[in-house]
């Protein structure tokens, strides 16, 4: 045996092998200090407090409400009241709601146009090459 490398009975201490009273015991982790699991992240954590419940009180009667639709209800209430900052807010939103698509996974007007001249290219293209020049034609 080397110089470096113990026997301890019958296991070879040595590279890669540390003695076995100091290896990690099995079901502990070698970082117990470290991310815990489950943690959400940005996107995860603002969904949550956004759709959590906050009672309200309009009209003189109590309502259950979630906390973005509170929110969305305190800033067009301020842009009702003439604050300019909330009016130029809620003005920018809708600009963005209205230019979205209706439906989710309904695409928007323009990207139909937009699909429909690529198509008429493309088509225009095939048909004014020959078989032979296309860079896509394999010969055999």
């Amino acid at each position: 045996m080397s110089d470096n490398k113990k026997s301890s009975g019958d296991y070879l201490v040595g590279y890669r092998k540390p003695p076995r009273q100091t290896r990690f015991t099995k079901g502990r982790s070698g970082n117990p200090a470290g991310r815990p699991k489950g943690t959400p992240n940005f996107t995860t954590a603002l969904e949550r407090a956004l759709s959590e419940q906050v009672v309200v009180t309009e009209g003189g009667q109590r309502h259950t409400i979630s906390k973005l639709e509170a929110a969305v209800k305190q800033l067009v209430n301020k842009a009702a009241q003439g604050d300019a900052r909330a009016i130029q807010q809620l003005l920018s939103v809708k600009s963005v709601i209205d230019s979205a698509p209706d439906e989710p996974g309904r695409p928007s007007l323009t990207m139909i146009e937009s699909d429909i001249l690529l198509m008429k290219r493309i088509t225009e293209r095939i048909r004014h090459t020959k078989p032979d020049e296309g860079p896509d034609v394999a010969h055999a």
